[in-house]
């Protein structure tokens, strides 16, 4: 692990995973006295804890962010704040979770390592070592809206945060973030048990992708694609999860401005771009999709790359954003939503999923922890459970 401080000295004994570009901590429980989490389940454990969430921590209400209106920053009564943080970080945390799929935009607005040192870190940090990140766009782009005028980050306060730094402040090139050199922005993938999964980098409008969002020509997003192609065709195990930030199907109206929900890219040029790594995943027949980016929860049917229903070979697509921060609206109504492959979909309350992954399939288990603003308890009655099997 690159980040040495911080860690409990349960830490002590961990197994390492092989993963492609960097190293997995995972504990292992055989012949250990310690408890979760830093005793993780062995070789050929029957099941393992995935939770998975993400658009997670308000920003900081300190000093630094004073430019910042009052209305983007932890306290803001139109956002979850803190509260949401440490309500969403505590149900991850009694879930016992064997490792945590971050879905990115962990800390808004531009992710500065003090925001995330002031905010995501204060409730998700004892989370740490378990956590596996994909970034968003509030990790790598500009936020100018409602006032704001945030300069980009391009990832160095996510990286910083995640693999860590050197004494004068340097970021370190490799850890549990992924690599962070001008060849690889932060892709990487991971074992667990009988399950293979990748963590990806949509950012592609950045200026460490140069701004270019083609899967086909020489840049740093077709290199990654062409990086996941090579992983998917030497992967051995049964069972594949992807994730990263826009989902490439919408369930909400923030993301279908100019392209149905139900149609590849709503989620912009980022989504758009995932087009390509849909195909690659449904060729090699992926179990799970999982993104962030729209604030809200949704479950759609498996589909196929131009987003039709196939329940023989498609992909369900989970879009878990409800991690803390604000919540969107969603794009229709129960029974009735624009995007027909949803299933089902909330936007009222903050929750974290709980995936168990079996040898040779998955359970799902969602259930809202809080309210968001404007709603009542009776938003936490919403829940979302089953299973499947890995293709």
């Amino acid at each position: 692990m690159r980040r040495a401080t911080k860690l409990s000295a349960a830490a002590a004994g961990l197994a390492v995973l092989a993963v492609t570009g960097t190293a997995v901590a995972v504990g292992n429980r055989h012949g250990s006295d310690n408890d979760w989490p830093y005793a993780g389940h062995g070789v050929g454990a029957a099941s393992y804890t995935l939770a998975a969430v993400g658009d997670i921590a308000c920003e900081p209400d300190d000093p630094e962010n004073s430019a910042t209106p009052t209305s983007l920053k932890c306290g803001s009564p139109t956002l979850g704040g803190m509260s949401a943080e440490f309500a969403t970080a505590k149900q991850a945390t009694d879930m016992h979770p064997d490792v945590v799929a971050l879905l990115g935009d962990e800390q808004y607005q531009v992710g500065k390592l003090t925001d995330f040192e002031q905010s995501f870190d204060q409730a998700w940090g004892g989370l740490k070592m378990l956590e596996r990140p994909a970034p968003g766009n509030h990790e790598y782009y500009a936020y100018a809206k409602k006032g704001d005028n945030e300069a980009a980050q391009n990832g160095t306060g996510y990286f910083d945060y995640f693999n860590g730094h050197d004494q004068s402040g340097a970021p370190t090139t490799q850890g549990q973030a992924g690599d962070d050199t001008a060849a690889n922005q932060g892709w990487y993938s991971y074992d667990l048990g009988n399950w293979h999964i990748v963590s990806l980098n949509a950012e592609c409008d950045s200026d460490e992708f140069k701004h270019d969002c083609s899967t086909t020509d020489n840049g740093l997003l077709a290199q990654e694609t062409q990086w996941l192609a090579h992983d998917l065709t030497t992967n051995q195990r049964p069972c594949t999860i992807a994730y990263w930030h826009q989902p490439t199907f919408s369930a909400t109206t923030a993301a279908t401005a100019t392209v149905p929900a139900s149609a590849p890219g709503a989620g912009g040029v980022e989504g758009a771009a995932a087009d390509a790594w849909w195909k690659l995943l449904y060729q090699h027949r992926a179990t799970l999709i999982l993104n962030g980016h729209e604030h809200a929860y949704a479950r759609l049917r498996p589909m196929n790359p131009a987003g039709q229903y196939d329940p023989a070979h498609g992909i369900p697509e989970f879009i878990i954003g409800s991690g803390g921060e604000a919540l969107d609206t969603l794009a229709g109504t129960q029974g009735n939503y624009a995007n027909p492959n949803v299933v089902t979909a909330q936007a009222s309350a903050f929750g974290v999923m709980n995936f168990t992954l079996k040898p040779h399939g998955y359970s799902w288990d969602y259930k809202p922890v809080l309210a968001g603003p404007g709603f009542d308890a009776s938003a936490l009655q919403y829940s979302d459970s089953g299973s499947g099997s890995c293709n």
